[in-house]
């Protein structure tokens, strides 16, 4: 599938960022070929007016994200709070619509491979039955090792068809905290899951050409078809 799923360990791992990066490399390089952005959910305000700001997409904040809720809650509580259902027909619909548009869609889950998205289902249900490769974001933090163990784990539970690992700096690290916190090698054995890079600290994380030269240092060629 000419797809790409970004989860994160849990919510603000950085998959705003990671997804940002791959759209900005793919706006400025491989400007011959289309690609469209899909978050499935939203609660609260964010992501999707992000893209459609920062981003040349041709899509509306509907086509972005189907399906939308004004609490920032976890999608089954804030879907009662509004008397509504989660309609994870009309988002399938949506993201089918949009992927046959398009050269390359890139899919921002909420939240971590086990958030939920109904009273039944969590991301890496979704991930799974939309037969969606998925890359994992972790950010760089005390106890962001044990954190990618687990969802590796629920990933692999899950047949989650995972391309690897991203490690992103929610705050400015340097290569020796980088090492501490989040050792590739110990990830990598623990996991036998490839870390495909790491994303430095951004303060200013909607300079496209930075985004772009961020991902350009990743292993693009396991997420993209680039």
């Amino acid at each position: 599938m000419n797809a790409l799923l970004i989860a994160g360990t849990d919510t603000d791992a950085g998959k705003t960022v990671l997804t940002s990066a791959l759209a900005a490399y793919w706006q400025i390089y491989c400007r011959s070929r289309s690609l469209g952005i899909f978050k499935p959910l939203q609660t609260g305000v964010g992501d999707r007016e992000l893209y459609s700001q920062i981003f040349s997409l041709n899509q509306s904040l509907q086509e972005i994200t189907p399906l939308h809720f004004s609490a920032p809650l976890a999608p089954p509580l804030a879907a009662e709070r509004e008397g509504r259902q989660i309609e994870l027909g009309k988002v399938w619909q949506a993201f089918e619509s949009l992927h046959k548009q398009r050269d390359f869609v890139l899919v921002e889950a909420l939240g971590g491979l086990g958030s939920p998205i109904t009273h039944e289902l969590t991301v890496a249900d979704l991930a799974r039955d939309w037969g969606l490769p998925t890359v994992l974001v972790v950010p760089v933090q005390l106890g962001c090792i044990g954190q990618a163990v687990a969802n590796v784990a629920l990933a692999r539970q899950s047949k989650v068809q995972l391309k690897g690992i991203v490690l992103n700096c929610v705050k400015p690290c340097s290569d020796q905290e980088i090492a501490d916190w989040a050792s590739i090698d110990l990830i990598q054995s623990l996991t036998n899951t490839l870390v495909l890079g790491v994303i430095p600290y951004l303060d200013e994380p909607t300079d496209l050409n930075k985004l772009a030269h961020v991902a350009s240092h990743l292993e693009l060629e396991r997420l993209m078809p680039v």
